[in-house]
């Protein structure tokens, strides 16, 4: 998760954005996360930070023999300027 939010807030001040209002993941078949516990810990890890209450989306991959199936993988982010 801590990957996940220093990732969030570089793109959000390259952006020189205001807010982080969205966000999608991808998640790799073999992550070893569901996307509900993804979202448990990203809304505590967002907290207090420029993606509070940003929108989580999440695409979980069934995939065991995806070169990244391991992963979760930060797709794109919204940002608010």
């Amino acid at each position: 998760m801590a990957n996940l939010m220093r990732r969030l807030d570089e793109v959000a001040k390259a952006e020189r954005a205001r807010r982080v209002v969205g966000l999608s993941v991808w998640l790799g078949a073999l992550s070893h996360i569901s996307a509900e516990h993804l979202a448990e810990h990203f809304e505590q890890a967002a907290a207090g930070t420029i993606a509070e209450g940003a929108r989580l989306d999440v695409t979980v991959s069934d995939d065991l023999h995806d070169a990244d199936a391991q992963e979760i993988v930060l797709e794109s982010v919204e940002v608010e300027i």
